[in-house]
């Protein structure tokens, strides 16, 4: 069984930067291409970033150059680096993983999901 645990999150200013984290338990974090979604209220969930399972990175073109995505293998864990966070990024933050040969960005393909964390961008 595999489960995701979500660290992280808070009330941050606009500008500032936040990391969060997700631990996998019950299969190695290698195996799956680990995805990054996110839920503004009243919006639909939308794909934010990844790293995939040879490591390589991919971002959506709304947070390129903001956000970065790590990983931890010796920790099972993978991190979203927020930076430079502006109040259109509040929203409730998932991580989720995805068995798939390829990754793919639409959020209904991740087959596990964390328990999600808010993320408020505000002055």
């Amino acid at each position: 069984q595999v489960h995701l645990v979500q660290s992280g999150g808070g009330l941050v200013q606009p500008g500032n930067s936040l990391t969060l984290s997700c631990v996998v338990t019950g299969r190695t974090v290698t195996n799956y291409h680990m995805g990054w979604i996110r839920q503004a209220p009243g919006e639909e969930r939308k794909f934010v970033a990844a790293i995939r399972k040879n490591g390589a990175e991919y971002a959506a073109d709304s947070v390129k150059g903001r956000f970065t995505v790590s990983r931890d293998n010796a920790k099972n864990t993978v991190y979203l680096h927020m930076n430079k966070l502006k109040p259109e990024d509040t929203a409730v933050y998932y991580c989720a993983a995805d068995w798939a040969m390829v990754l793919r960005t639409t959020p209904g393909s991740y087959e596990y999901w964390g328990q999600g964390t808010q993320v408020t961008v505000t002055s």
